[in-house]
């Protein structure tokens, strides 16, 4: 039977295959409601682990019974604000116009980025819409000191956005202000780093013949003599990973407080012990260990996809990589 070839492949609908600036992603778009809260939360990436639960799809051929499902621990200490940027649409210009700091700011954020010597409180009259400046609290877990800093819309009307942004400006944040148990999030990350990989690795080639050519972890034409370049859809080696991509319509299936309950023997693999709140997300989330994931409202919600009254009934405690 003749083997199968296959010319190339990986998709070009993400191209080019740009490494991202920072290690934690940009959300460029969120969704907005009518519920006054804030865009987003950020949690760290503890590992991987399993639990049973009972399944309730009413089409599912395993219905009533006890099944298995990988679960991801993201570790989220509470946030906090820097301040609350106002901002004002100018034309096809969108330019800050004002700002109200938190405080009480921690000296762990002048690890990131660099506050005015002077916090003048500036809040106009005149705006468009708001957002939070928030940054993480690393310093709570094993993960590292210097902090995140992002700044987060906060949805519905404009006037009652301010007020709920006053509101929160001197106060923690916390996992659960934002989202519940059941309920289905977007994932936000940087995937892992792979360096300078070949062309096999990175898009799929078939292995050469060791007889036909001079390389076997190769391709065999990289294009014609004239025009005399390579094109940009020939499967090359380069660097592979730590892209920033997003992940739609991920299952929320816990919030937690008590870390002991996930916590695995030998604490979890290059992580460590978790001190803080966690949440469990059915299968894996892109990124490595330690690293930092933003955590969204959906934007293409698929109600079809939440079930009712789950019941964890248990969760692993084996040390797992992932």
């Amino acid at each position: 039977m003749p083997r199968k070839r296959f010319p190339r492949r990986g998709s070009l609908q993400v191209w080019p295959r740009v490494r991202a600036k920072r290690a934690y992603a940009r959300v460029r778009n969120f969704k907005q409601t009518e519920e006054i809260k804030l865009g987003g939360f950020v949690g760290y990436k503890a590992g991987m682990t399993h639990i049973v639960v009972n399944d309730t799809y009413p089409t599912s051929p395993t219905k009533g019974t006890e099944v298995t499902w990988p679960v991801t621990v993201l570790e989220c200490p509470s946030m906090k604000a820097i301040s609350l940027k106002f901002y004002k649409n100018f034309g096809n210009e969108t330019n800050s116009v004002g700002e109200i700091y938190a405080e009480n700011i921690d000296k762990t954020v002048n690890r990131y980025t660099t506050l005015p010597k002077e916090l003048k409180n500036n809040e106009p009259k005149d705006f468009d819409f708001v957002r939070l400046v928030v940054y993480t609290q690393p310093k709570l877990t094993n993960v590292k000191k210097t902090p995140e800093v992002l700044e987060l819309p906060i949805s519905g009307a404009k006037d009652k956005a301010v007020e709920y942004g006053k509101k929160i400006l001197n106060t923690e944040i916390k996992i659960s202000d934002l989202f519940k148990e059941n309920q289905l999030i977007d994932v936000h990350g940087v995937t892992k780093g792979k360096g300078v990989q070949g062309p096999v690795k990175r898009f799929g080639v078939a292995i050469l013949s060791h007889k036909a050519h001079k390389t076997k972890r190769g391709v065999a034409g990289l294009g014609p003599w004239n025009p005399s370049k390579v094109s940009y859809r020939r499967p090359v080696a380069g660097k592979m990973g730590f892209h920033t991509r997003t992940e739609y319509n991920k299952y929320l299936l816990k919030i937690g407080n008590k870390p002991l309950d996930v916590i695995p023997k030998g604490d979890f693999i290059d992580y460590g012990k978790i001190k803080s709140d966690y949440i469990l997300i059915k299968g894996s989330v892109v990124g490595s260990r330690k690293r930092a994931i933003i955590l969204t409202n959906p934007r293409r919600e698929n109600k079809k996809l939440l079930l009712p009254q789950l019941e964890i009934k248990y969760i692993s405690k084996a040390s797992k990589q992932g």
